[in-house]
């Protein structure tokens, strides 16, 4: 994915919840948004996607109005449409039906001039799933140290 990049991260989700499966989204945006979205001014902490009426919004996404806009840009908390095939939309819709599951902003990226989210299909974590990946990561990090001064 050489023309790839990644304006913003939402690194909560992962912690957060478990993501089963990962979609590309296109993204409808007015001229400003695009602009602040050039210049790293999103939030995707609170974000979620929501499908109303066969199709895919991003709620609670802050992308900050860009300060050179006229008529003073855009809402920054405004719902955001997503462009997805209807074969996907569908098939998204069937699973969070049927499995409970959620749909999570993962990333937001330029790829090849236009801006796109990474949304993951994700199913939430308990307590003790949260514990035991910050116990894995820990060990990860120790048998990394070890390995490094092992070797000369």
């Amino acid at each position: 994915m050489s023309g790839r990049k990644v304006v913003a991260t939402n690194r909560k989700a992962r912690f957060n919840y478990e993501i089963v499966d990962t979609y590309e989204a296109g993204m409808v945006l007015r001229g400003s948004e695009v602009k602040s979205l050039r210049a790293g001014q999103v939030q995707l902490k609170d974000a979620y996607a929501d499908i109303r009426s066969g199709e895919v919004w991003l709620e609670s996404a802050h992308i900050s109005p860009y300060s050179f806009a006229e008529g003073g840009g855009h809402d920054p908390e405004r719902p955001r449409k997503l462009l997805l095939h209807r074969r996907e939309i569908d098939r998204l819709f069937g699973r969070i039906r049927e499995e409970g599951l959620t749909l999570v902003p993962l990333q937001v990226y330029f790829a090849e001039g236009k801006a796109k989210v990474e949304l993951g299909l994700a199913k939430g974590k308990r307590r003790h799933d949260k514990r035991r990946a910050i116990v894995e990561r820990q060990q990860k990090r120790e048998m990394a140290r070890a390995e490094s001064r092992r070797r000369p």
